[in-house]
């Protein structure tokens, strides 16, 4: 059992309703999507890192110590040992986080089921270029991609069982500005999803700035739907750096 590991870093959760809990985070790399907005090119955009065996993989979660383990991507659920590394996982008694785009249903060990569906705000434009967060050089945008991304980011089938069937999941959408909103209560209501508080809606950005401002819009749009606001406090302690 291998994969393609971009980086295995201990930090804190920095998004959702764990916010905060000391974790060791598993980034596979590979991913179906290519998010406009994407802060993690290196995991989508050009997916990078070593293939690692399932065991190296253990052997570095368990240097790290801590209970929690994020496994995200890039898209985690498109590969077939995440199943395994999650059985194992659990029996090294580790609290399990999944993060998905909710494209790809798996039935799998977890703990938090953490699905962001990705709205229009996220199709890439034609003929441009994306800088990344830390590419070396700028990832063209292909017509393919885009025509790919957009069929893709949203299947209302897995999307509808993952948060049916995990009963500890949350929603986590990014959004721009709050016309993004109303796209979210027409998907939440073409899925039948009518838990407000497994709602959360995190602006986009990689500066502080741009996150509180974009933050302080929202909030009377949260408090007004009943939803969470969820800030990326991992920006607001490290800036936007990878491994944090």
């Amino acid at each position: 059992m291998k994969m393609r590991v971009s980086e295995i870093f201990t930090s804190v959760q920095g998004e959702g309703i764990w916010v905060g809990v000391p974790s060791t985070f598993v980034r596979l790399s590979g991913c179906n999507l290519r998010c406009v907005w994407c802060d993690t090119p290196y995991a989508s955009w050009a997916p990078e890192g070593p293939v690692l065996k399932l065991d190296e993989i253990l052997r570095q979660v368990a240097e790290a110590g801590v209970k929690d383990v994020v496994i995200t991507g890039g898209e985690p659920m498109l590969f077939d040992p995440v199943i395994d590394l999650c059985q194992e996982l659990r029996i090294l008694g580790h609290r399990i986080t999944i993060e998905t785009a909710g494209t790809v249903f798996r039935d799998l060990e977890c703990d938090l089921m953490s699905i962001s569906p990705k709205m229009s705000n996220s199709t890439p434009g034609v003929g441009g270029v994306y800088e990344g967060h830390s590419s070396a050089v700028p990832l063209q945008i292909s017509p393919e991609w885009r025509e790919r991304h957009e069929a893709t980011r949203l299947d209302r089938g897995p999307l509808k069982s993952l948060a049916s069937y995990y009963a500890l999941h949350q929603l986590k959408f990014v959004v721009q500005s709050p016309a993004d909103l109303i796209e979210i209560e027409r998907l939440l209501e073409e899925i039948g999803h009518g838990d407000s508080e497994r709602v959360l809606i995190m602006p986009e950005g990689t500066d502080v700035s741009t996150l509180h401002a974009r933050a302080r819009v929202l909030v009377p749009e949260c408090i007004r739907r009943g939803w969470r606001i969820t800030q990326r406090m991992h920006v607001d302690l490290f800036g936007n750096t990878r491994s944090t």
